[in-house]
Order: structure tokens, then sequence, then C-alpha cells
């Protein structure tokens, strides 16, 4: 998914309204050196890829918990987002029996393989019948 000076902007005034996300000149004076995306934004990209991927949480799971997230690299108007993730978990859920429990972590990369986001993700799904 392609991220844009446009969305990294509109993203940033409407969530996240910090210099370094809005403001090209300011962005230049930081540590970053330039305008960079939100975490929150690439959080929010992340999510995208993972509902538009065929992990099969698209209206079927509902999220309990993340339980870790970090930012490893700035994400810049520019990079090409992919996600590749892997379920680590399952169990039956404690309180409700026709569902289960799915832990999962994903890695965002940029079009350099670089890992600009990792996190693990708790939702909660409904069972197959066995």
């Amino acid at each position: 998914m392609p991220v844009t000076v446009e969305g990294i902007k509109a993203f940033a005034a409407e969530f996240d309204p910090q210099p370094p996300h809005l403001e090209e000149e300011a962005a230049r004076r930081t540590f970053f050196g330039g305008l960079v995306a939100s975490g929150w934004h690439t959080a929010a990209v992340t999510m995208r890829l993972i509902v538009d991927s065929d992990l099969g949480l698209a209206g079927g799971a509902a999220g309990m918990a993340v339980d870790s997230m970090q930012w490893r690299l700035p994400v810049r108007a520019g990079d090409a987002l992919r996600v590749e993730g892997s379920v680590t978990e399952t169990r039956p859920s404690r309180s409700r029996p026709e569902s289960g429990v799915v832990k999962f972590r994903v890695t965002t990369f940029n079009q350099r393989d670089e890992a600009v986001l990792v996190a693990t993700h708790v939702v909660l799904v409904a069972r197959r019948s066995v």
C-alpha cells in the first residue's frame, strides 16, 4: 500500500497533529530529518492490510488486545507497505464456548524489506464446527 504526502498530512491533521507529520520544514529540523507518517498512521495501514489479507478476519473477529506494538523505522512518503503475519496461538474461549481466541504476530515491511512495525494482536473468532 503506497504512502503519500497527502495521506500522511491528512491522517496527522485528524489524529496526530504534530510537526513531523504535518509541516515539511518543521519536520526537517527533527531527528527524522523530514516528513514522516505518524506511528498510528502506520498501525492503521497495517490494520487495513490485515483486513484485506487472507487471514479471514474481515467482519469475523473482534479485537481483544494488542499485546505489543513496536515502531522500528519511520514511514515516509513514497514508501510502499506490505504485511506478513503468522498465527502464534489458538485456544477455545473460556467464557464463550462458540468462540476461540487467536493470537497472531504481524510485521509491516517497506519496499526495501525493512521492518517498520511489529505487533502481536489477540482476537476473538467464531469456532469451526467439529
